[in-house]
């Protein structure tokens, strides 16, 4: 029996106290960064605890983004978190990078180990002179400041991991490391979080593993990269959407109810933190603010 952590479902005229925070991605042309300001112009009444951009294959973004994240912190005054990984790059290289970050006074960042630079499969070779993996780079991040530290959790297990043991002791030398949460890869399948939550809780790992919740914008895109990282797509889902290709109002429909069952069944069991990957888009967050409660302020 999956235990559903606190699991009374709450009232339905109870609003709870939400955190979100939402994954933007560094825009490669002023097209792309438009569309990225309007989407996070739309986002930001929600009042996010943070949003984060991501950082490129090899740190190939590094310069986009500070620059996304300086920018959202003075023009907006919302809290933002630079993604930050060990890829291809020497503990030098890595530490400037942080200390680039702290003199531009952001002290967010989201750890992450990195795909590997030939590409999702591969095996990942760290720098002869880096950074060997995340619980690495938390530990150095904390050497050179105070910084707010997000790390990934794998609800299915990362592709590397042996086993499920070596994928939990993993994720507790992360935080042991220093990190003060964990962010979820996306899961279509409530179950598998509650079954990770299970081993967390038995690895007495006691910080938040906030479920990273993917809105399907694209179904074939999605499920391409979702098989690429481990994230599996279950039949049903497969079902929903199977002949929506070119239909995008449909899908656009479908992918909201889908998205809108999930985080309602994840609030309703406990969960008061959500982190969604945005795609640079707003208007499926936008309605899954809505289902959870949590409106424009």
């Amino acid at each position: 029996m999956i235990n559903k952590q606190r699991i009374s479902r709450r009232p339905k005229n109870e609003v709870p106290d939400l955190e979100l925070s939402f994954e933007f991605f560094p825009p490669k042309s002023d097209k792309a960064e438009e569309r990225f300001w309007q989407a996070l112009k739309k986002l930001a009444p929600l009042e996010p605890d943070f949003v984060s951009v991501t950082y490129g294959a090899g740190g190939s973004t590094r310069e986009r983004t500070l620059n996304m994240v300086q920018k959202i912190t003075t023009q907006t005054g919302i809290k933002a978190a630079a993604h930050l990984t060990c890829v291809d790059a020497s503990r030098h290289e890595v530490d400037e990078v942080v200390r680039g970050y702290q003199r531009a006074g952001i002290n967010r960042i989201v750890a992450l180990r990195g795909d590997p630079s030939t590409g999702i499969g591969e095996a990942f070779v760290a720098h002869q002179d880096g950074y060997n993996n995340a619980a690495e780079l938390v530990a150095g991040i904390k050497e050179i400041g105070d910084f707010d530290i997000s790390v990934a959790a794998y609800p299915e297990k990362h592709p590397e991991s042996t086993d499920w043991n070596a994928d939990i002791d993993n994720l507790k030398r992360k935080i042991d490391a220093g990190a003060n949460r964990a962010i979820t890869q996306m899961f279509f399948d409530n179950d598998h979080y509650w079954r990770f939550m299970e081993r967390v809780e038995k690895a007495q790992i006691n910080v938040p593993i906030v479920p990273g919740i993917q809105p399907i914008h694209n179904f074939t895109q999605i499920s391409n990269f979702a098989k690429r990282c481990g994230a599996s797509i279950p039949a049903w889902l497969l079902e929903r959407f199977e002949g929506l290709e070119d239909d995008p109002e449909t899908h656009a429909l479908v992918a909201a109810a889908v998205a809108a069952e999930q985080v309602i069944e994840l609030e309703d069991n406990g969960v008061t933190q959500f982190h969604f990957y945005t795609m640079n888009r707003s208007s499926l967050i936008l309605a899954l603010a809505r289902f959870l409660g949590r409106k424009s302020r």
